[in-house]
């Protein structure tokens, strides 16, 4: 037989609780993640910064260089290496662009983790209150049942001295 104090629903409890655990685990994970995102499209800014950084020194150099009338060898070596630097600028957009959509997937993955654990969280509050309800329930319940057998014992024990009292006058009425 159950003991009526032990909540029925007490394995439920623990297992909300366990899953309420593990949702704030895999939201630290997440942003964590999201973090690592971050720094690295930061990094990968910053490369892509002093990539056009470069290549407008290179242009001013090469305006100044046409300025002063250089040569027409000197010139098509200045616009071939401008090329290289726009490819490896072209390539750190590239690579800028698709962190963004890295970091973007993993802050969707965070809103959806924080859902999760929120979710979590109420159902176990929700569980919770219906625990504390059934405990207030069961306390009234055997506060009830108390009463009455106390009820019952003080009408037996009444009972069973007004026998008594009855059975100790029809002595005395038969001693006398």
């Amino acid at each position: 037989m159950n003991n009526p104090l032990n909540y029925p629903l007490e394995q439920l409890v623990t297992i909300k609780k366990n899953r309420f655990d593990q949702a704030v685990k895999i939201l630290e994970e997440k942003k964590a993640l999201l973090d690592k995102a971050n720094a690295k499209l930061y990094d990968l800014t910053r490369e892509r910064d002093e990539t056009l950084q470069h290549k407008v020194a290179k242009l001013n150099q090469l305006r100044s260089e046409l300025d002063a009338g250089t040569t027409t060898d000197k010139i098509q070596q200045m616009k071939a290496y401008l090329k290289i630097v726009d490819e490896k600028l072209a390539e750190r957009e590239k690579k800028v662009a698709d962190q963004k959509k890295v970091v973007e997937a993993a802050e969707k993955q965070v809103e959806v983790a924080t859902e999760e654990m929120y979710q979590r969280k109420k159902d176990l509050e929700k569980l919770e209150i219906h625990k504390k309800e059934w405990e207030k329930e069961v306390k009234y319940w055997t506060e009830q049942k108390e009463s009455l057998e106390q009820d019952d014992q003080g009408s037996a024990t009444y009972n069973l001295r007004k026998k008594e009292a009855e059975m100790r006058k029809k002595a005395r009425e038969n001693h006398e």
